[in-house]
């Protein structure tokens, strides 16, 4: 293993700001794996963490296969996980939404142009990110769906879903994105939680890339075969947004079976503790993705539902 500085930004304030690699094995540029871009990614950098003690132990064991190289980089945004803020400490902008960066431009494009030069090129690009909205998910792949994805090789990770995902204008600055323009085959892994660390959802995904190297011959590894995946589109599910702002009373958690018209929430007067509103279930599924914030606002996706 080499510990590599890949990028370093010099600060008045305070020690520099750096991006650290970690390497392994020799030869072809094999995977690129990004854990924590933003500042409240604990679990996503912990994820990495965890790959990063197997991987040692696997090459100390010889059983990283020849010619192939794996880098690691849990955290982009040190910084901003030094004082607990999801974005750049500075002007609040999103590292995420940078790429393929600008070594020019403004800090934060910057540190986008910086990193992805460390890791296009490689064959595969594996992210750990974080959802835009607060709550939980079932652990799954998320794929852009740009017309050079391979979902074949998605399957290998053995994780009960694969994501679909049609792109928007907003997505073309997304790490994922364009590692697919930049013809690597890209893959976000999104697991339970974000700033706090949930063991059992962390190790499902990073057991989960253990296998995928496995089945593509990067490594030698035993482990459980995982699951058969399920090729799901985005468009396909059912969103369920609240009707009013107040207290967050859940009734159901995310993989529960529910039946059309089941109770999935209810929505409480913060004062007085009334019932403002009751959400049910608009299908018959599975529940993919349920918000855990104890308040929210009116018009706040709540439960998704596939």
């Amino acid at each position: 293993m080499k510990k590599e500085i890949l990028f370093e930004l010099k600060s008045p304030y305070r020690d520099s700001f750096k991006i650290y690699g970690y390497r392994f094995g020799e030869g072809e540029h094999t995977v690129a794996i990004v854990g924590a871009i933003r500042g409240d990614e604990i679990q996503q950098q912990f994820i990495c963490s965890q790959l990063v003690k197997n991987l040692i132990d696997l090459e100390k064991n010889n059983l990283i296969l020849p010619n192939h190289q794996i880098l690691v980089i849990p955290s982009v945004n040190p910084f901003s996980m030094n004082i607990h803020k999801r974005f750049w400490a500075m002007d609040n902008t999103d590292i995420n939404r940078m790429f393929p960066g600008y070594d020019k431009g403004e800090t934060t494009q910057r540190i986008a142009a910086a990193l992805f030069e460390q890791v296009k090129g490689y064959q595969y690009g594996i992210q750990f990110p974080s959802f835009y909205i607060r709550g939980e998910f079932i652990p799954h792949i998320r794929i852009l769906d740009t017309g050079h994805q391979d979902t074949e090789s998605a399957k290998c990770f053995g994780l009960p879903y694969i994501m679909l995902r049609k792109p928007s204008s907003f997505d073309t600055t997304l790490l994922n994105y364009n590692w697919q323009i930049w013809e690597t085959q890209a893959y976000s892994i999104y697991s339970s939680a974000t700033e706090q660390i949930d063991k059992d959802s962390a190790k499902l995904a990073w057991v989960a890339t253990l296998r995928f190297f496995a089945k593509k011959g990067i490594i030698q590894y035993s482990g459980h075969s995982g699951f058969i995946s399920s090729v799901i589109d985005e468009e396909s599910m059912a969103n369920v947004v609240s009707e009013n702002g107040g207290f967050f009373y859940p009734k159901v958690t995310v993989g529960q079976d529910v039946r059309k018209g089941d109770l999935l929430a209810k929505i409480l007067d913060p004062y007085d503790g009334s019932v403002l509103s009751e959400l049910t279930a608009p299908v018959s599924g599975v529940v993919f993705f349920a918000h855990k914030q104890p308040i929210v606002s009116q018009n706040t996706m709540l439960y998704r539902v596939l």
